[in-house]
Protein backbone atom coordinates (compact mmCIF):
# COMPACT_ATOMS: atom_id res chain seq x y z
CA UNK A 1 0.00 0.00 0.00
CA UNK A 2 1.09 3.55 -1.15
CA UNK A 3 1.63 6.24 1.86
CA UNK A 4 -0.83 8.93 1.34
CA UNK A 5 2.25 11.62 2.38
CA UNK A 6 5.13 11.16 -0.79
CA UNK A 7 8.44 12.34 0.96
CA UNK A 8 9.30 15.69 -1.18
CA UNK A 9 11.77 15.55 -3.77
CA UNK A 10 14.45 18.06 -3.83
CA UNK A 11 13.72 21.73 -5.46
CA UNK A 12 15.10 22.26 -8.81
CA UNK A 13 14.20 24.95 -11.36
CA UNK A 14 14.12 23.30 -14.85
CA UNK A 15 11.82 25.38 -16.88
CA UNK A 16 14.21 25.45 -19.90
CA UNK A 17 16.35 21.74 -20.59
CA UNK A 18 19.02 22.51 -23.15
CA UNK A 19 20.25 19.33 -25.76
CA UNK A 20 23.34 19.51 -26.42
CA UNK A 21 24.65 16.56 -28.81
CA UNK A 22 27.77 15.02 -26.61
CA UNK A 23 29.74 14.91 -30.45
CA UNK A 24 29.44 18.55 -30.67
CA UNK A 25 31.88 19.90 -28.27
CA UNK A 26 31.96 23.39 -29.87
CA UNK A 27 28.77 24.24 -28.18
CA UNK A 28 29.85 23.04 -24.88
CA UNK A 29 30.82 26.61 -23.63
CA UNK A 30 27.92 28.28 -25.35
CA UNK A 31 25.87 25.95 -23.68
CA UNK A 32 27.04 26.35 -20.28
CA UNK A 33 27.53 30.33 -20.51
CA UNK A 34 23.32 30.69 -21.72
CA UNK A 35 20.65 30.75 -20.19
CA UNK A 36 18.99 27.57 -19.63
CA UNK A 37 18.20 26.04 -16.02
CA UNK A 38 19.27 22.58 -17.23
CA UNK A 39 21.52 20.96 -20.26
CA UNK A 40 21.55 16.88 -20.83
CA UNK A 41 24.44 16.13 -22.81
CA UNK A 42 22.99 13.48 -25.39
CA UNK A 43 24.39 9.85 -25.62
CA UNK A 44 21.56 8.68 -27.59
CA UNK A 45 19.75 10.09 -30.71
CA UNK A 46 22.22 12.74 -31.76
CA UNK A 47 24.96 10.25 -31.65
CA UNK A 48 26.15 8.03 -34.55
CA UNK A 49 26.39 4.33 -33.01
CA UNK A 50 29.91 4.56 -34.43
CA UNK A 51 30.82 7.53 -32.15
CA UNK A 52 28.78 6.01 -28.85
CA UNK A 53 32.32 5.65 -27.15
CA UNK A 54 34.28 9.26 -28.01
CA UNK A 55 31.22 11.11 -27.21
CA UNK A 56 30.40 9.60 -23.66
CA UNK A 57 34.09 10.25 -23.30
CA UNK A 58 33.06 14.20 -24.23
CA UNK A 59 30.97 14.36 -22.35
CA UNK A 60 33.38 13.59 -18.99
CA UNK A 61 35.67 15.87 -20.04
CA UNK A 62 32.71 18.37 -19.89
CA UNK A 63 31.19 18.02 -17.09
CA UNK A 64 34.55 17.85 -15.06
CA UNK A 65 36.18 20.81 -16.97
CA UNK A 66 33.94 23.57 -17.81
CA UNK A 67 32.21 25.70 -15.59
CA UNK A 68 28.78 24.81 -15.74
CA UNK A 69 27.66 27.62 -12.65
CA UNK A 70 24.19 26.57 -11.38
CA UNK A 71 22.99 24.60 -14.18
CA UNK A 72 20.70 21.08 -13.54
CA UNK A 73 23.53 18.75 -15.27
CA UNK A 74 22.38 15.63 -16.84
CA UNK A 75 23.84 12.56 -19.29
CA UNK A 76 20.97 11.17 -21.48
CA UNK A 77 22.48 7.51 -21.60
CA UNK A 78 21.43 4.96 -24.19
CA UNK A 79 18.49 3.21 -23.47
CA UNK A 80 18.62 -0.11 -21.57
CA UNK A 81 18.03 -1.98 -24.25
CA UNK A 82 21.50 -0.94 -26.01
CA UNK A 83 24.78 -1.89 -25.79
CA UNK A 84 26.07 0.86 -24.61
CA UNK A 85 23.82 1.42 -21.71
CA UNK A 86 25.79 -0.52 -18.80
CA UNK A 87 29.19 1.74 -19.43
CA UNK A 88 27.24 4.89 -19.65
CA UNK A 89 25.67 5.22 -16.61
CA UNK A 90 29.05 3.62 -14.94
CA UNK A 91 31.34 5.69 -16.38
CA UNK A 92 29.78 8.83 -16.18
CA UNK A 93 28.33 8.15 -12.38
CA UNK A 94 31.46 7.09 -11.04
CA UNK A 95 34.06 9.67 -12.77
CA UNK A 96 31.61 12.53 -12.78
CA UNK A 97 30.97 14.63 -9.46
CA UNK A 98 29.15 17.30 -11.15
CA UNK A 99 26.46 15.33 -12.14
CA UNK A 100 23.28 15.62 -10.89
CA UNK A 101 20.86 13.39 -12.94
CA UNK A 102 21.05 10.96 -15.11
CA UNK A 103 18.18 10.90 -17.80
CA UNK A 104 16.99 7.33 -18.71
CA UNK A 105 15.26 7.16 -22.26
CA UNK A 106 12.47 5.14 -22.84
CA UNK A 107 11.70 4.12 -20.03
CA UNK A 108 9.35 1.51 -19.74
CA UNK A 109 8.34 -0.37 -16.71
CA UNK A 110 9.16 0.29 -12.84
CA UNK A 111 12.21 -1.92 -13.13
CA UNK A 112 14.09 0.07 -15.46
CA UNK A 113 14.11 2.63 -13.13
CA UNK A 114 15.07 0.75 -10.00
CA UNK A 115 17.93 -1.45 -12.01
CA UNK A 116 19.71 2.32 -12.75
CA UNK A 117 18.90 3.30 -8.89
CA UNK A 118 20.57 -0.09 -7.99
CA UNK A 119 23.98 0.69 -10.45
CA UNK A 120 24.13 4.30 -8.63
CA UNK A 121 23.69 2.87 -5.17
CA UNK A 122 26.81 0.68 -5.91
CA UNK A 123 29.05 3.51 -7.91
CA UNK A 124 28.34 6.03 -4.74
CA UNK A 125 29.29 3.12 -2.23
CA UNK A 126 32.25 2.05 -3.88
CA UNK A 127 33.51 5.81 -4.95
CA UNK A 128 32.64 7.64 -1.32
CA UNK A 129 30.24 10.38 -3.28
CA UNK A 130 28.41 12.49 -1.26
CA UNK A 131 26.64 13.98 -4.08
CA UNK A 132 24.03 12.02 -4.30
CA UNK A 133 22.65 11.40 -8.42
CA UNK A 134 19.00 11.71 -9.08
CA UNK A 135 17.12 10.25 -12.03
CA UNK A 136 14.93 11.91 -14.79
CA UNK A 137 12.94 9.40 -17.14
CA UNK A 138 11.83 9.70 -20.71
CA UNK A 139 8.28 8.36 -21.14
CA UNK A 140 8.28 8.39 -24.69
CA UNK A 141 6.65 4.70 -25.30
CA UNK A 142 3.46 3.44 -25.43
CA UNK A 143 4.61 0.88 -22.31
CA UNK A 144 5.96 3.84 -20.65
CA UNK A 145 2.63 5.62 -20.53
CA UNK A 146 0.65 2.58 -20.07
CA UNK A 147 3.42 2.08 -16.54
CA UNK A 148 3.61 6.14 -16.14
CA UNK A 149 2.04 5.81 -12.52
CA UNK A 150 3.82 2.36 -11.64
CA UNK A 151 7.08 4.08 -13.03
CA UNK A 152 6.53 7.39 -11.05
CA UNK A 153 6.25 5.79 -7.85
CA UNK A 154 9.37 3.39 -8.40
CA UNK A 155 12.35 4.94 -6.56
CA UNK A 156 13.37 7.91 -4.33
CA UNK A 157 16.01 8.78 -6.73
CA UNK A 158 13.56 9.84 -9.64
CA UNK A 159 12.75 13.41 -9.85
CA UNK A 160 11.43 14.02 -13.23
CA UNK A 161 9.16 12.65 -16.02
CA UNK A 162 9.90 14.20 -19.49
CA UNK A 163 7.41 13.34 -22.43
CA UNK A 164 9.35 12.41 -25.56
CA UNK A 165 6.70 12.98 -27.87
CA UNK A 166 9.02 12.23 -30.73
CA UNK A 167 9.71 8.46 -30.55
CA UNK A 168 5.68 7.93 -28.69
CA UNK A 169 4.27 9.19 -31.87
CA UNK A 170 6.43 6.43 -33.47
CA UNK A 171 5.43 3.99 -31.02
CA UNK A 172 1.99 5.15 -31.10
CA UNK A 173 2.35 4.82 -35.16
CA UNK A 174 0.77 8.41 -35.64
CA UNK A 175 3.68 9.34 -38.63
CA UNK A 176 3.87 12.76 -37.26
CA UNK A 177 7.19 14.83 -39.40
CA UNK A 178 7.48 17.37 -36.85
CA UNK A 179 7.60 16.50 -33.77
CA UNK A 180 5.41 18.56 -30.73
CA UNK A 181 3.29 20.39 -33.22
CA UNK A 182 -0.34 19.98 -34.10
CA UNK A 183 -1.67 17.75 -36.57
CA UNK A 184 -4.76 19.22 -38.60
CA UNK A 185 -5.88 15.80 -38.97
CA UNK A 186 -6.70 15.36 -35.32
CA UNK A 187 -9.62 17.77 -36.17
CA UNK A 188 -13.20 17.73 -36.36
CA UNK A 189 -16.40 19.40 -38.23
CA UNK A 190 -18.88 21.29 -36.47
CA UNK A 191 -22.75 20.83 -37.68
CA UNK A 192 -23.59 22.80 -40.19
CA UNK A 193 -24.59 26.54 -39.29
CA UNK A 194 -27.49 28.20 -40.87
CA UNK A 195 -25.41 28.76 -44.28
CA UNK A 196 -24.44 25.36 -44.32
CA UNK A 197 -20.92 26.08 -43.30
CA UNK A 198 -19.01 23.85 -40.88
CA UNK A 199 -15.83 24.48 -39.26
CA UNK A 200 -12.89 22.83 -38.17
CA UNK A 201 -12.36 21.83 -34.73
CA UNK A 202 -8.66 21.30 -33.71
CA UNK A 203 -7.54 18.91 -31.17
CA UNK A 204 -4.36 18.24 -29.08
CA UNK A 205 -4.04 14.67 -30.04
CA UNK A 206 -1.04 14.57 -26.85
CA UNK A 207 -3.51 15.81 -24.58
CA UNK A 208 -3.82 12.33 -23.02
CA UNK A 209 -0.35 11.51 -22.86
CA UNK A 210 0.62 14.98 -21.58
CA UNK A 211 -2.48 15.21 -18.69
CA UNK A 212 -1.30 10.95 -17.56
CA UNK A 213 2.60 12.38 -17.42
CA UNK A 214 1.67 15.47 -15.25
CA UNK A 215 -1.12 13.71 -12.80
CA UNK A 216 1.69 10.76 -11.91
CA UNK A 217 3.95 13.56 -11.45
CA UNK A 218 2.51 15.46 -9.08
CA UNK A 219 0.72 12.39 -7.32
CA UNK A 220 4.50 10.93 -6.31
CA UNK A 221 6.14 14.51 -6.13
CA UNK A 222 8.06 14.57 -9.19
CA UNK A 223 8.74 17.66 -11.77
CA UNK A 224 6.60 17.04 -15.21
CA UNK A 225 8.47 18.55 -17.68
CA UNK A 226 7.88 18.15 -21.38
CA UNK A 227 9.67 17.30 -24.10
CA UNK A 228 10.78 18.81 -27.60
CA UNK A 229 9.34 20.90 -30.61
CA UNK A 230 11.30 20.36 -33.23
CA UNK A 231 10.61 22.89 -35.65
CA UNK A 232 12.54 25.13 -33.87
CA UNK A 233 12.03 28.38 -36.57
CA UNK A 234 8.16 28.79 -35.36
CA UNK A 235 8.79 30.76 -31.98
CA UNK A 236 4.92 31.16 -32.04
CA UNK A 237 4.71 27.53 -31.95
CA UNK A 238 6.42 26.48 -29.34
CA UNK A 239 5.63 29.23 -26.93
CA UNK A 240 1.94 28.03 -27.78
CA UNK A 241 3.31 24.42 -26.80
CA UNK A 242 4.97 25.48 -23.97
CA UNK A 243 1.79 27.38 -22.34
CA UNK A 244 -0.24 24.77 -23.27
CA UNK A 245 1.83 22.73 -20.67
CA UNK A 246 1.70 25.41 -17.75
CA UNK A 247 -1.76 24.65 -18.21
CA UNK A 248 -1.32 21.26 -17.12
CA UNK A 249 0.95 21.33 -14.45
CA UNK A 250 4.29 21.00 -16.46
CA UNK A 251 7.14 22.91 -15.15
CA UNK A 252 9.34 23.17 -17.85
CA UNK A 253 10.41 22.05 -21.79
CA UNK A 254 13.15 20.72 -23.75
CA UNK A 255 15.14 23.37 -25.76
CA UNK A 256 16.37 21.88 -28.85
CA UNK A 257 17.98 25.10 -30.04
CA UNK A 258 19.43 27.84 -28.24
CA UNK A 259 16.62 30.37 -29.61
CA UNK A 260 14.20 28.56 -27.67
CA UNK A 261 15.86 29.03 -24.07
CA UNK A 262 14.55 32.38 -23.44
CA UNK A 263 11.05 31.05 -24.58
CA UNK A 264 11.08 28.47 -22.11
CA UNK A 265 12.16 30.45 -19.34
CA UNK A 266 9.68 33.14 -20.33
CA UNK A 267 7.00 30.69 -20.14
CA UNK A 268 7.68 28.99 -17.66
CA UNK A 269 8.43 32.09 -14.93
CA UNK A 270 5.59 32.98 -12.62
CA UNK A 271 4.63 36.86 -14.24
CA UNK A 272 4.63 39.47 -12.79
CA UNK A 273 1.21 39.72 -12.32
CA UNK A 274 1.02 36.37 -11.08
CA UNK A 275 3.72 37.57 -8.27
CA UNK A 276 2.04 40.53 -7.18
CA UNK A 277 -1.62 38.39 -6.56
CA UNK A 278 0.67 36.05 -4.66
CA UNK A 279 2.36 38.55 -2.52
CA UNK A 280 -1.05 40.37 -1.45
CA UNK A 281 -2.91 37.22 -1.07
CA UNK A 282 0.22 36.07 1.50
CA UNK A 283 -0.14 38.99 3.28
CA UNK A 284 -4.52 39.11 3.29
CA UNK A 285 -4.31 35.78 4.34
CA UNK A 286 -1.86 36.58 7.58
CA UNK A 287 -4.11 39.06 8.11
CA UNK A 288 -7.03 36.93 7.98
CA UNK A 289 -4.93 34.69 10.47
CA UNK A 290 -4.51 37.71 12.95
CA UNK A 291 -7.94 37.91 13.05
CA UNK A 292 -9.06 34.22 13.39
CA UNK A 293 -10.31 33.86 9.93
CA UNK A 294 -10.17 30.93 7.67
CA UNK A 295 -11.31 32.00 4.38
CA UNK A 296 -11.63 35.62 3.06
CA UNK A 297 -13.84 36.94 0.30
CA UNK A 298 -11.82 39.23 -1.86
CA UNK A 299 -13.73 40.77 -5.24
CA UNK A 300 -16.61 37.98 -5.06
CA UNK A 301 -13.99 35.22 -4.77
CA UNK A 302 -13.63 32.61 -1.94
CA UNK A 303 -9.56 32.67 -0.95
CA UNK A 304 -8.59 30.06 1.91
CA UNK A 305 -5.73 27.53 1.88
CA UNK A 306 -5.79 25.73 -1.32
CA UNK A 307 -4.89 29.49 -2.78
CA UNK A 308 -2.19 30.15 0.36
CA UNK A 309 -0.47 27.27 -1.01
CA UNK A 310 -0.39 27.98 -4.90
CA UNK A 311 0.81 31.54 -3.89
CA UNK A 312 3.80 29.86 -2.16
CA UNK A 313 4.50 27.77 -4.85
CA UNK A 314 4.30 31.14 -7.11
CA UNK A 315 6.25 32.98 -5.03
CA UNK A 316 9.28 30.25 -4.54
CA UNK A 317 9.69 29.55 -8.14
CA UNK A 318 9.69 33.32 -8.79
CA UNK A 319 12.56 33.60 -6.03
CA UNK A 320 14.19 30.70 -7.56
CA UNK A 321 14.16 32.35 -10.93
CA UNK A 322 15.46 35.66 -9.79
CA UNK A 323 18.55 34.06 -7.91
CA UNK A 324 18.91 31.81 -11.52
CA UNK A 325 19.05 35.34 -13.46
CA UNK A 326 21.26 37.29 -11.13
CA UNK A 327 23.80 34.06 -11.46
CA UNK A 328 24.03 34.03 -15.07
CA UNK A 329 24.38 37.81 -14.84
CA UNK A 330 26.97 37.76 -12.83
CA UNK A 331 28.75 34.47 -14.75
CA UNK A 332 28.68 36.69 -17.89
CA UNK A 333 30.03 39.58 -16.32
CA UNK A 334 32.65 37.79 -15.48
CA UNK A 335 33.48 36.27 -18.67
Amino acid sequence: MTATVIKPKPFRLQRSDLAVPATSERFFLKAAQGGADAVFLDLEDAVAPALKPTAREAAIRALNEIDWGDKLMSVRVNSLDTEWAHRDILEVASRCPRLDLILLPKTGTPFDVQFVDQLLTGIEREHKRDKRIGIQVLIETTLGLAHAEQIAASSERLEAMVFGVGDYSIDLRSFDRVFGAANPDYAMLTDPDETGARLRHWNDQWHFALARIANACRAYGLRPIDGPFTNYGDPDGYLASARRGTALGFEGKWAIHPTQVELANQVFTPSPEQVAWAGDLARTIAEADAEGRGAIGQKGVLLDRAHEKLANTILRRAAAADAHAAAHSATAVAS
